[in-house]
């Protein structure tokens, strides 16, 4: 019988990965300066890096268990982000068969079922792609905190499946999610992982962010 419950050892460490984060930002964003176009304008603005060299792997196992709490970082993601979960079984609460998404990115309300096909309908975003990392400062990284970005929560968001395709390695220059209200907390969320991370913005990246925050000025960061 599947059965639905909580499972709060597991929110408890994975609070301690977002909080207790082994590595030092380059960037800190001070309360004062909260303000997501504040902290885009600490940003260096290059243009994109060769992307020589980039693979998935320099990003280490997809979806690994790093905060140590016996669950892959792709269930994590979907605890925190679907509601009416229902898990295989009490034995195994890292495995959830079903639940539910508001999704984000289309506004829309999209049903999780587990499966080899169906669970397509529901993936993980990067919201600042690996792709985009490597070429906007990743690249001069090394393994351990290439594997820290990839399963970073701040940068992780279940979404709708098919928008995670057609996104790919976009930036907001080249891609931003269809539900408009959404656009100032998705920009606002690119700002607050590249600033974390010391990443850079290429100048049509920052020009995109700059005209979707005009319409927001006080769209504040994440909180992590």
């Amino acid at each position: 019988m599947k059965s639905v419950f909580q499972r709060p050892s597991l929110v408890s460490a994975f609070i301690a990965l977002v909080l207790l984060s082994p590595l030092t930002p380059r960037y800190s964003v001070s309360a004062a300066e909260s303000k997501a176009i504040e902290a885009l304008n600490q940003l260096d603005i290059k243009g994109r890096a060769p992307k020589t060299g980039y693979e998935r792997a320099a990003f280490g196992s997809p979806w690994s268990d790093v905060n140590r709490n016996g669950c892959d970082t792709r269930n994590d993601i979907l605890f925190r982000d679907l509601r009416s979960i229902i898990f295989e079984s009490q034995r195994d609460s890292c495995v959830i068969v079903s639940g539910i998404l508001e999704d984000s990115y289309s506004g829309e309300t999209i049903d999780f079922i587990r499966g080899r096909s169906s669970s397509l309908a529901v993936q993980i975003d990067h919201v600042v792609s690996l792709s985009n990392a490597w070429q906007t400062g990743a690249f001069s990284w090394g393994s351990a905190k290439r594997k820290e970005f990839a399963n970073d929560p701040l940068n992780l968001q279940a979404v709708k499946g098919s928008l995670n395709s057609q996104k790919g390695d976009g930036d907001a220059a080249t891609w931003l999610p269809p539900n408009k209200s959404y656009r100032c907390s998705y920009v606002a969320r690119q700002i607050a992982v590249k600033n974390r991370y010391g990443l850079w913005v290429t100048p049509p990246e920052k020009k995109a962010m700059i005209r979707i925050l005009s319409s927001c000025p006080n769209q504040q960061l994440p909180a992590r």
